[in-house]
């Protein structure tokens, strides 16, 4: 899990296959894809604009989603307004799976104590990089949640990435992870994803006792390595993830004079659904600015 092995590791991706044509959104197609992580075959859904592509290729998004148990979780469900957005502006997305996800292969342990996410989201990657329609040079992410922490690893591991935008990110270090919590987690997640936690600590002790490991494994200890621009989205009265998250993470990037856009909505919730139309509008200019 550590920041310094997981750029030890090769992330190739593989070419991006179809595996069932659905229907089109207003100016792009939209398909379920499917490509190689670690030897497994993870599904994604793609979308790509209609026309021709521009000189190099179309600009594009790897989209990251949060926390769903992993036996509901379905290709086409879920963020389905998000990802249209960013098609409708132009842009190809692409959203993984996961493993362990819907009818992606492998087992689903969570994104904070196992690197197979985080592996998952390197080789979407990889993948977007090699489809011809894509220009490689011109990739971003936008992560909620649990994708947020996936996105802000992504990118501290690959500079190529050139802006991200997350909402509602579960960005803090492991510290934070550990303690900043308000509630305990969600009853869906399965004892054997929490018993990662348990035998980490165990084996490493706590942040507070051995910070030299655990600032290894937090992102927010890579920040100088990011490619390009950071946008945050919250909600005061996000109910799953803690504003401290957000507004400690922008800290850290001013403090260190990288670029940062924050916004907070108040009383908003961790989808942000009040402001939904004000913080897509947002990120779809943050990424035409910035790819």
């Amino acid at each position: 899990m550590s920041i310094p092995a997981a750029r030890e590791k090769a992330y190739p991706g593989s070419a991006l296959t179809v595996r069932q044509t659905l229907r089109a959104g207003s100016n792009y197609s939209r398909a379920v894809v499917s490509y190689q992580s670690g030897g497994l075959r993870i599904n994604a859904l793609l979308t790509v604009p209609n026309g021709t592509p521009p000189k190099g290729g179309w600009p594009a998004i790897v989209f990251n989603h949060g926390y769903v148990p992993p036996n509901v979780y379905r290709t086409t469900e879920r963020y389905v307004a998000y990802q249209d957005a960013f098609a409708r502006a132009g842009f190809v997305t692409l959203k993984s799976d996961y493993r362990g996800h819907g009818s992606s292969q492998g087992e689903a342990l969570g994104g904070y104590y196992a690197p197979g996410y985080t592996d998952d989201v390197m080789n979407a990657l990889s993948s977007l990089k090699k489809d011809p329609r894509v220009n490689a040079a011109r990739i971003g992410m936008w992560g909620h949640s649990m994708g947020g922490f996936l996105s802000l690893r992504a990118m501290v591991l690959d500079r190529s990435v050139k802006a991200g935008v997350i909402w509602a990110g579960v960005v803090g270090d492991y510290d934070q992870l550990m303690n900043g919590w308000p509630h305990k987690a969600p009853a869906s997640i399965p004892q054997r994803v929490l018993n990662l936690r348990k035998v980490a600590v165990e084996k490493y002790g706590t942040p507070k006792a051995n910070p030299d490991f655990w600032n290894k494994l937090s992102a927010t200890s890579y920040l100088r390595d990011l490619g390009g621009p950071l946008q945050l989205h919250i909600g005061t009265a996000d109910e799953d993830v803690p504003v401290a998250f957000h507004t400690s993470l922008a800290a850290r990037l001013k403090a260190i004079g990288r670029p940062v856009q924050s916004y907070v909505y108040p009383g908003d919730n961790h989808n942000l659904s009040r402001n939904l139309n004000t913080a897509l509008a947002r990120s779809v200019a943050f990424f035409k600015a910035n790819l």
